[in-house]
């Protein structure tokens, strides 16, 4: 798998970027209950995450709005989730 390089994100993320402030992740991932878990563990307990359920039921929307200490830490969960076969970042 190539490695994907994040660094237009950490730019655009500390332009002006008071720390720490929530953030909101967007991932589209198959409906699969092991890829669901997946992404629901990249995120901590304090997470508000919301899952949608395409009309076709193929894929599941997962938004999730979490309170990030700095930008390092959401390229890192980015990294994570890009190891989940099948998962796209929005």
């Amino acid at each position: 798998m190539a490695k994907i390089d994040y660094t237009a994100l950490k730019e655009k993320l500390e332009v002006n970027k008071e720390w720490p402030r929530v953030y909101f992740f967007k991932f589209i991932v198959p409906a699969d209950n092991k890829k669901l878990a997946q992404v629901e563990a990249l995120f901590g307990a304090e997470a508000q995450v919301s899952l949608k359920q395409s009309s076709k039921g193929n894929f599941v929307s997962v938004s999730a709005k979490e309170l990030m200490l700095n930008s390092d830490g959401i390229i890192e969960r980015y990294e994570k989730a890009a190891e989940i076969e099948g998962l796209m970042a929005l």
